[in-house]
């Protein structure tokens, strides 16, 4: 009975945005501890710096740690239990809803490929081992 009250309040349409809102904005989080799974060398990580420095460091701080446009990501929301790398791809080429933050939300990196990603992925990774997560 419960239900059909809700139902005639909302709608099946407005209960449909709804559910697809929560499964959007959980986009990019996981709990697989297994999740970081972008092949890591030295000449990938220095590649992904200097992406990272071209693309991501206005919003995110050339040093990971955020700016007033952007999360840190060194925080621990991003650690890869609960951002995995694919999180991130999404992220990336899709854009992000605000979930974590409140920022706004992320728009799409355009124009950048598979390879750039994984290489950007593989130092962020690396960066919040040697800084740690706050």
């Amino acid at each position: 009975m419960e239900a059909k009250k809700r139902n005639r309040l909302f709608g099946p349409s407005v209960s449909y945005i709804l559910l697809v809102l929560v499964v959007v904005s959980l986009v990019g989080c996981t709990n697989n501890s297994s999740s970081s799974n972008v092949g890591v060398s030295e000449a990938n990580v220095e590649d992904g710096k200097e992406l990272y420095q071209a693309n991501c460091a206005s919003c995110h701080g050339a040093d990971l740690r955020g700016t007033s446009k952007g999360p840190s990501h060194l925080s621990k929301v991003y650690e890869p239990g609960h951002h995995s790398d694919e999180g991130f791809r999404l992220a990336i080429k899709n854009g992000a809803q605000q979930h974590h933050w409140n920022f706004g939300n992320m728009p799409a990196i355009p124009r950048i490929t598979d390879s750039e990603i994984d290489s950007i992925i593989s130092y962020v990774r690396v960066q919040q081992q040697e800084q740690g997560l706050e």
